[in-house]
């Protein structure tokens, strides 16, 4: 079996990697996939997305090692085991990160990956309805392959959020993925028609009715190399292991987790740690599996004092009847994600664009499904955008059936601990204002008794939870960089034919959500893999805050 590409992973960036690779018809094309089939509501339904991520079938199922600043909680890190990968189980809130994030990564050594080289990929990969919302129609996509929408936000408590926000002094905007991120109103979601819109629905499955593009199904042991080149990969399907052959090149997009395991399996990485587990260095690339990072939350949580939440649904004929709705007709509470406004703030003055995001919910629930609040309630989930903790990745045998050592070394550093203080207190401020008077009940989490930074940090040990934005572990930068593991066109430095694309490349976590940047990676490296001009830079000018020198809001 042979291809000119060989693309390990289906999802955000392997999706629309495959699809824009065969889209001329000149290139055949191999996507690898160990995970199964993304058919049936649990993946389908975006109301139900606290299912699929705690389901085997289709997730990885991998847990980080015991986090010595969380009470050594080990904690749960999925990642999609399924056809559209990680976009298959995902929240499916869509942010594009802030302007100066990519900016960031050009000064990182990432050239050609500013927010003006990137904001045309942002706009050929979307499709923008604001749904006669509002929004900032100049700064979007029209025709891409990715849907994205905006709920209905019929529930009153969304509105209250966003007001609450104004009254607090801070901004609103129309749009955060257009012009101005900094301030509260409407979030977006990659849901069309009623469906999860994965990365797989708007791309894969689409070009997988083009007769140059074949989608196997296989474990992926190692990229084989010979003489410095990348010519195929050796993969595992029911005990037989066998090779496909890429005639041009092999491109790893197989999650910030598997993707570095892969490297290392093959060669490619710390030579000291790959020697520890009798594997011959190819390539001595420190920075492989260095450079973990990852946004945690909190779920500040508040009682309700009106039956208007989605606790009102939360018993088996409310779950049947939405599950009813959406199965006949695609509509109801099972069509939207229920993640309908959101926030971006800055955490103190001095700090130039937005630092905290606010997922809001009007339900007292956990992002897993676990531990349903036992009244009507309300939550944001908060945390901080750009923790300065690294973590790392590292094989733990070699054995590609083994799972890797996972360390985010989350809260290492005293400005994560005061950062997510702030955060707490300023939800509560928040949810303090006038517009959440009618509504606003007893806090539920943390509680009103924590108060001071040692109660305060106590809660933040036991339940800050990832919000499953690993990234950053196979960095991108110039070519002379030792810790730099793919220069600027996605290339593995010091191997021919290989590639990385998915957020493992990403230098810097972005703002929010790292779906729509991770496929932003497959749409623009398949333009440096084909040899094509990158799209004109754009010279729109992102808005910031005037006042970002002497305030917060």
């Amino acid at each position: 079996m042979e291809a000119d590409f060989v693309i390990i992973g289906s999802g955000s960036a392997g999706s629309a990697l495959a699809a824009r690779l065969s889209e001329d018809g000149r290139h055949s094309v191999i996507v690898l996939e160990y995970g199964g089939t993304d058919a049936g509501p649990f993946i389908q339904m975006p109301g139900a997305l606290s299912y699929p991520m705690n389901m085997g079938i289709y997730d990885w199922g991998f847990s980080s090692e015991p986090e010595p600043h969380l009470n050594n909680r080990r904690l749960a890190t999925p990642r999609g085991k399924v056809i559209g990968g990680s976009s298959s189980i995902n929240g499916m809130v869509y942010v594009r990160g802030h302007a100066h994030d990519f900016d960031t990564w050009a000064e990182m050594g990432a050239d050609g990956w500013s927010y003006a080289d990137v904001l045309p990929y942002f706009k050929r990969l979307e499709s923008w309805d604001s749904g006669g919302h509002g929004g900032d129609p100049d700064w979007r996509g029209r025709s891409g392959p990715l849907h994205v929408t905006r709920g209905k936000r019929e529930n009153p408590l969304y509105q209250a959020f966003v007001d609450a926000g104004a009254q607090a002094g801070f901004e609103l905007t129309d749009d955060y993925n257009g012009e101005k991120q900094e301030g509260f109103g409407p979030m977006e979601q990659t849901v069309w028609k009623g469906r999860r819109w994965s990365a797989a629905n708007a791309y894969l499955k689409p070009a997988l009715k083009r007769a140059n593009l074949t989608l196997v199904r296989g474990l992926a042991r190692r990229v084989v190399i010979e003489d410095g080149r990348a010519t195929g990969v050796e993969y595992e399907r029911g005990g037989t292991v066998a090779v496909i052959r890429a005639r041009r090149e092999v491109i790893v997009a197989a999650s910030s987790i598997n993707s570095p395991k892969l490297l290392m399996l093959s060669g490619i990485g710390p030579a000291a740690h790959l020697a520890e587990h009798g594997i011959a260095p190819v390539v001595d690339r420190p920075g492989v599996g260095q450079n973990l990072q990852d946004h945690l939350e909190l779920y500040i949580q508040q009682e309700c004092t009106q039956p208007i939440t989605l606790y009102k649904h939360w018993n088996l004929i409310g779950k049947a009847l939405a599950g009813a709705e959406w199965l006949l007709f695609k509509t109801g509470l099972g069509a939207s994600n229920q993640f309908e406004s959101a926030a971006f703030i800055r955490s103190r003055a001095g700090v130039a664009y937005p630092d905290i995001q606010f997922h809001f919910l009007p339900f007292a629930v956990r992002y897993d499904g676990k531990a349903a609040a036992r009244a009507h309630g309300f939550q944001a989930h908060v945390g901080p955008m750009r923790s300065p903790s690294r973590g790392d990745i590292s094989l733990r045998s070699a054995d590609p059936k083994e799972a890797p050592r996972i360390r985010f070394n989350y809260m290492s550093t005293e400005q994560d601990w005061v950062d997510f203080r702030h955060c707490i207190r300023v939800t509560r401020e928040i949810f303090a204002q006038a517009a959440f008077d009618p509504f606003r009940g007893p806090e539920i989490s943390p509680g009103s008794a924590a108060q001071s930074d040692d109660q305060l940090d106590a809660h933040i040990r036991e339940h800050a939870e990832s919000a499953y934005h690993p990234c950053g572990t196979c960095r991108m930068g110039r070519a002379d960089d030792p810790h730099a593991v793919v220069d600027p066109e996605a290339r593995v430095i010091g191997v021919d034919g290989l590639r990385v694309a998915d957020s493992s490349i990403f230098p810097r976590i972005t703002n929010g959500n790292l779906n729509a940047p991770s496929i932003l990676v497959g749409e623009k490296v398949s333009d440096h893999v084909l040899g094509k001009t990158p799209l004109p830079p754009a010279n729109d000018e992102p808005w910031l805050n005037p006042r970002w020198q002497v305030s917060d809001r």
